[in-house]
């Protein structure tokens, strides 16, 4: 039997209408510290404590929010298009996003604007029945994108990391532009200087030199519904 990718049967506890409520005025009292210079993992701990949230929603919120001088750094670096460019994609971070979509898991309406997901894998990964809909989901927007070439970049110490390549590059036959499929040892380090990225990895959004909400516009068009843990307090 295949699980839902991303989902655990406590999620409609924790992300409950009251629970969110709760969870936006804690993530007010992170954002508060991360912009007076404290760090996300200690801050999200000193307030999760005081509010008593669970593990499942302290990942939730961190993986929501960020500092502003981030968010003016990766609204500046964000491109409103792909159009003749070459592309380089977290590989994993993408497709794992795409099939907690198709699972029809939770996923979260990010400060940054990107849609991110609580799916953790630890290094282990294995392709589910919705893994090739999270595929073509990423091919077919790129070809709207009218890209010129994909560069897929997959971890290799992920397992099933030479399975899933070979599943992109079959599917990928099918698709109008060039598609290069790497598995490599250090993907983050690679994409750091890389322009026209597709992730939603926040380390990698801050450095960086281009980046591309492909996730967002999947999720817009497949019209899933997303959560949101946080409110907006700047003007």
């Amino acid at each position: 039997m295949n699980a839902k990718r991303g989902y655990l049967p406590e999620d409609e506890r924790n992300f409950s209408p009251a629970a969110i409520q709760i969870m936006k005025t804690a993530s007010r009292h992170i954002c508060y510290l991360l912009n007076e210079g404290y760090d996300l993992k200690h801050a999200s701990t000193f307030v999760g404590n005081h509010f008593v949230l669970s593990e499942r929603q302290r990942l939730a919120i961190a993986r929501s929010v960020a500092a502003d001088k981030q968010l003016r750094i990766r609204k500046e670096k964000e491109k409103a298009s792909l159009d003749g460019a070459e592309v380089w994609v977290d590989g994993f971070n993408t497709i794992i996003t795409l099939e907690v979509m198709f699972s029809d898991s939770v996923l979260f309406d990010c400060m940054d604007g990107t849609v991110r997901d609580l799916a953790a894998l630890r290094g282990t990964y294995r392709i589910i029945p919705e893994t090739e809909k999270a595929v073509h989901a990423l091919f077919d927007t790129l070809k709207v994108q009218n890209i010129k070439t994909a560069h897929i970049l997959l971890d290799e110490p992920v397992s099933n990391s030479g399975r899933l390549k070979t599943l992109l590059a079959d599917i990928g036959e099918e698709y109008p532009f060039g598609l290069d499929i790497q598995v490599l040892k250090a993907v983050d380090s690679t994409l750091w200087d890389r322009d026209n990225v597709i992730t939603t990895d926040s380390i990698i959004l801050d450095k960086c030199r281009g980046w591309f909400n492909l996730i967002k516009l999947c999720v817009k068009k497949n019209g899933t519904k997303t959560l949101c843990v946080w409110e907006q307090t700047r003007k």
